[in-house]
């Protein structure tokens, strides 16, 4: 089944979502008009009294994809996967920067060097990581609009050490309760990339090894921890590190300096969780915290295939989940173009100029269409995303592929562009 309809009464406030057939039957009874295409949404055009129940949001933020779950009372109706476009902010301001000092050691005409007159706020985030942050807000913000949500739950740390009660510093026993263990094998499961220590297997159950053997006096801290697949584990056995890897001294030397790093991202991540915990709390609504062991823990117990959006269904306390919904509206932030008016070839001399004017026949490149062809070559419908032309004759990215010549008089507008491309 697919995500339940939002629903708008006729001052555009949200009721209740509808299951897909109901939401069919208002508007095939003229009842009902569609308000929004992604996510879908429909708006009555008769005034209704119903009280909407409360809905949960739930959020799963992620360093590539944040998981986003409705929640009504133990039923899941709505689920989406945001997939943020971080890694092609960060290649844009590399290409950015080594373009100016090339030109900057050529002695052409450049961009005069700033780098020491620059101050950072208090909070200051880079600009692939604050990008995490507003698109999620972005759509918890949409999310307001069309549900009548009561609070926010935010996986807010990936790792409760405070469960865990500190064994990086204590070593304390890693297993003292069940909820402790969850939080240690996600934080193992994130450091060594869920692979197989020894012969980096990946795809197979793995189980935490001791690197130093605890029958020669190895603790359990956290940086004593590895995984290992079961044949490498029971190969290693008690012998110390130093003998079971005599003739792999690089896989040694990787281990051993692996154990005592923290994660790379770890500082970034949780950066990013506390800033978007704090704008999440301008919204007015309460925000409620959990971490990512517990996340785990519920997903686990409910039977739950491992997904983000169904993470994020399963962040803080819960009983019982009745998953609603198997499709979840995939999400992915592609940005809202380029402000360059020249595009070069890769000598950097012009090779097209953009128009000044972005909409074409009253569309605009991003907009998704819907093309109904009837006559010629290419006699068809194609949905998808457009890119225009000066001439009327425009491109649509359809799911078979690209389709080039399609005039603008079969096109008819399905969604405005708003910097997103949507599936499900």
């Amino acid at each position: 089944m697919s995500n339940f309809v939002f629903v708008l009464d006729t001052q555009k406030r949200p009721l209740n979502p509808v299951q897909p057939g109901m939401a069919r039957k208002l508007l095939t009874s003229g009842k009902a008009a569609v308000f929004r295409q992604y996510p879908f949404t429909i708006i009555l055009k008769v005034e209704v009294t119903a009280i909407p129940d409360p809905i949960t949001l739930k959020i799963d933020p992620g360093s590539k994809t944040t998981g986003i779950a409705l929640v009504q009372g133990e039923k899941v109706v709505f689920g989406a996967e945001l997939t943020h476009r971080g890694q092609a902010i960060k290649a844009s301001l590399e290409s950015r920067r080594s373009l100016r000092r090339s030109r900057r050691n050529r002695h052409t005409r450049y961009r005069q060097a700033r780098f020491l007159n620059r101050t950072r706020h208090q909070g200051w985030l880079a600009p692939s990581l604050q990008h995490r942050v507003e698109t999620t807000l972005t759509w918890v913000n949409k999310l307001i609009k069309f549900v009548p949500i009561k609070g926010i739950y935010q996986e807010l740390v990936r790792f409760d050490l405070q469960q865990l009660e500190n064994p990086e510093i204590s070593g304390v026993e890693y297993q003292q309760g069940e909820l402790a263990g969850y939080e240690v094998r996600e934080y193992l499961l994130n450091k060594w990339e869920r692979k197989c220590a020894y012969c980096g297997i990946e795809n197979l159950p793995l189980q935490v090894e001791h690197i130093q053997p605890k029958a020669k006096r190895g603790s359990n801290r956290i940086s004593n921890l590895c995984l290992a697949c079961e044949k490498c584990n029971l190969k290693k056995g008690t012998q110390d590190i130093e003998k079971f890897l005599a003739k792999k001294p690089d896989v040694l030397k990787r281990i051993l300096s692996q154990a005592k790093r923290q994660l790379q991202d770890a500082t970034a991540v949780n950066s990013t969780r506390w800033t978007l915990f704090n704008r999440l709390k301008e919204t007015g609504l309460p925000v409620s915290t959990s971490s990512g062991g517990l996340t785990k823990f519920n997903r686990t117990r409910l039977n739950l295939s491992k997904t983000h959006w169904l993470d994020a269904a399963c962040v803080g306390q819960v009983n019982c989940l009745q998953v609603l919904t198997n499709q979840p509206l995939l999400i992915k932030a592609i940005g809202h173009g380029t402000r360059q008016m020249c595009r070069t070839d890769k000598f950097g001399f012009p090779s097209r100029y953009v128009p000044r004017l972005k909409f074409v026949k009253g569309f605009q490149t991003g907009d998704i269409v819907k093309a109904v062809v009837t006559s010629g070559k290419k006699i068809g419908t194609y949905i998808g995303r457009v890119a225009v032309r000066t001439t009327g004759s425009f491109n649509i990215s359809a799911a078979s592929g690209l389709i080039q010549g399609i005039g603008n008089k079969y096109c008819s507008l399905i969604h405005r562009k708003d910097g997103y491309l949507y599936a499900t």
